[in-house]
């Protein structure tokens, strides 16, 4: 019983982490690029990542929330699960999205951009292999598919930062 119980708890808590980190980083890499794009400004920047750590975070956990309660039996036990799977994925959103704060504060903000986006990519291919591996997957494909849906993220929202200051940036 205790076995089955921990792999229960296990699963729900892997459910977080798995849309934490991806929500987290590639949620605020794409607004980090975006903004810096659009605005080239580090407040901006700075003020977007704490927005998504918390409102976005709060957001999504929410919506894993309900997900799990959508497809659940009914029972307590996958309930309490389901309020696992939020917790987990807020805190686990957060800390993927605070990560950024760092080479915001350190860095030019240019290359602080820069070096979020290779960190990011860095957490997600570790992360894609490691979760691949675990279930027999194929971890480069796993690894690409991740990295590459990263990437047009990362691209159209820098196209759209683009777009905002060319188009409004004066007017602001």
């Amino acid at each position: 019983m205790f076995k089955s119980l921990n792999f229960f708890m296990k699963t729900f808590v892997m459910k977080g982490l798995g849309y934490g980190l991806t929500s987290g980083i590639i949620t605020t890499l794409g607004m980090m690029v975006g903004l810096n794009a659009g605005t080239h400004s580090k407040v901006a920047v700075l003020g977007g990542i704490f927005i998504i750590a918390i409102g976005d975070s709060l957001s999504d956990a929410l919506g894993m929330h309900i997900s799990e309660e959508s497809v659940g039996d009914g029972t307590a036990a996958h309930h309490k699960g389901a309020w696992l799977a939020m917790v987990s994925t807020f805190i686990f959103k957060v800390l993927f999205a605070l990560i950024f704060v760092v080479p915001v504060l350190l860095l030019s903000l240019e290359i602080a951009v820069w070096v979020s986006v290779a960190v990011g990519m860095i957490i997600i291919s570790l992360f894609s292999w490691v979760f691949a591996k675990k279930q027999g997957g194929k971890p480069l494909h796993a690894v690409g598919e991740h990295v590459l849906i990263a990437g047009i993220v990362v691209v159209l929202t820098h196209l759209v930062g683009d777009f905002v200051n060319y188009y409004f940036g004066a007017a602001v």
